[in-house]
Formats: structure tokens, sequence, C-alpha cells
């Protein structure tokens, strides 16, 4: 069997060499900064308010993007209700009501994952101080 060649941590400036990716210390150190998820806003009122009226409206994923390999809505079961077209973020900072079922939509889990994959760069944890 192969050996995969080991590289440099990606953290700038961290010299671990690692398997891809971050080290496990940068790894556990970006997870630390990034909190838990209801540091991050997504506890209990997400979960009854927005994740569960999401979810009922949109029992099938509405994913559109045929680039993720589907037809036109996708139409697989929804696992996640997604903040769109405005992430969490940017509707805490105006002031709206990011549990608000309105700024959701219910997708499944490969396409959910795609589009945080396409508008989050660098990761889950990008903008995350």
């Amino acid at each position: 069997m192969p050996r995969r060649t080991l590289s440099i941590c990606t953290t700038p400036g961290c010299p671990e060499y690692t398997n891809g990716g971050r080290c496990t210390t940068c790894r556990a150190q970006a997870e630390a900064r990034r909190g838990t998820a209801t540091q991050r806003g997504y506890g209990t009122s997400h979960r009854r308010r927005f994740r569960a009226a999401v979810l009922a409206r949109d029992p099938d994923c509405v994913c559109t993007d045929t680039s993720h390999g589907h037809d036109e809505p996708c139409g697989q079961p929804s696992r996640h209700a997604d903040h769109w077209p405005k992430d969490r973020r940017i509707l805490v900072a105006s002031g709206q009501d990011p549990d608000d079922p309105r700024h959701g939509r219910g997708l499944c889990g490969p396409c959910h994952s795609r589009e945080t994959a396409a508008h989050q760069p660098g990761g889950w944890a990008a903008g995350q101080a």
C-alpha cells in the first residue's frame, strides 16, 4: 500500500507535518475559537423556531443549482435548514431576526455541504474569530 506524503500544516506559520490540512493542534484551536453551536446562535430558539418551521415548509430539498449533479429542484429529503439568501451573520448585522423561517430554505445534506463550501471560503469556521 503506498504511503501518503506528509505536508506542512495549512495554518500560516505552523511548522507541523500532517496528512493534509491542519495539524491536530491547529484544528483544535480553530474549533475552540469557533465556539459551540449555542454560542454561534444555533441554540434552542434556532432549533424550535427556524429549523423546525423551515423543514416543515420544505420537506424536500429546494436547491436549484444543477452544478450539484441533480435536476431542478433537487427533491431529496431536506435535512438542513439553510439561511438564504442572506447568511446568519448578515441577518444579525442588519438587525433582522435570524430565526425567522422566512430567511431559510430546506436542503439535503450534500447540497448544504456544497453551498456552505461555495459561500464560506476557507471552511466552516470562515469569518469566525
